[in-house]
């Protein structure tokens, strides 16, 4: 299957999966998502180091051409791991730098990150946005409950909101002007964040980004597809359950029919 490979803890990567169609439609994409292992988030790095090696092992034993590593952590914790002779041997791309370059040409100079507590702690969204502009001021804020949320289907929920008030209370007292969603799950909670952000707040989603990224890339190795090409889409799973299908046909706009793998 000569496709792009995408993989995510759970849902959230089929946001940047839908991103990838619009921008590159002749393109077809595989997708994992490692729902019976999520949230990466509140894992340690060698576990999602170990986790994120064998999903690229998987989607390239599936013959893909390149791989997007659609999850911040896994991003933010594992590529910089990875054996690029050994684990890398197709073109892989993670979100951490597109999301960071995209802040740092929209803020003007006080950026809030939010993200999962592993995230948080590996410093990766802070340590991108300075090798850009050195002089942002930086607030990051860990998120632990959005993914569950996110995966509970509660994404515009009372209950989401008054958590959102929480978490974004320190960095909006702090006067951020730009929000990067530092995880491929929160642009489901756009809505809730517009609404305890502000108008005042840019909302930075690295969903699109990545996506120009990718197309540069593919471009760039001669392996974009051909132009009359029929893309295939296909969605795999280490487990499954009807919240994941309906998000997914909600994110990617179709019904959606789940392949159940084991990635161990």
């Amino acid at each position: 299957m000569d496709a792009i490979g995408v993989f995510d803890s759970g849902v959230g990567g089929l946001t940047v999966a839908a991103a990838l169609r619009r921008r590159l439609p002749r393109e077809s994409i595989l997708y994992l998502g490692d729902t019976a292992r999520l949230p990466y988030g509140s894992k340690s790095p060698d576990t999602v180091t170990r986790y994120t090696r064998r999903n690229i092992e998987f989607l390239t034993e599936r013959g893909v051409k390149a791989v997007v590593v659609a999850c911040n952590t896994a991003s933010a914790l594992a590529l910089p791991q990875l054996d690029p002779e050994h684990h890398l041997k197709i073109p892989t791309w993670g979100v951490i730098e597109p999301g960071a370059r995209k802040a740092a040409a929209v803020s003007r100079g006080r950026v809030g990150i939010i993200a999962t507590d592993a995230t948080v702690r590996s410093d990766a969204y802070p340590q991108a946005l300075r090798a850009i502009r050195p002089e942002l001021e930086i607030l990051s804020q860990p998120c632990p409950l959005f993914v569950p949320l996110v995966e509970e289907g509660w994404h515009d929920d009372p209950i989401t909101e008054q958590i959102a008030v929480r978490y974004l209370r320190p960095l909006l007292d702090a006067g951020v002007d730009t929000l990067v969603l530092g995880c491929t799950h929160y642009p489901l909670l756009v809505p809730v964040l517009r609404r305890v952000a502000g108008p005042d707040v840019m909302l930075v989603d690295s969903a699109e980004a990545v996506a120009e990224v990718v197309a540069a890339g593919l471009a760039a190795g001669g392996i974009e597809a051909a132009t009359l090409h029929t893309p295939e889409h296909h969605v795999c799973v280490t487990d499954a359950g009807e919240k994941f299908h309906q998000l997914a046909g909600r994110i990617l706009g179709e019904d959606v029919t789940l392949e159940w793998v084991e990635v161990t």
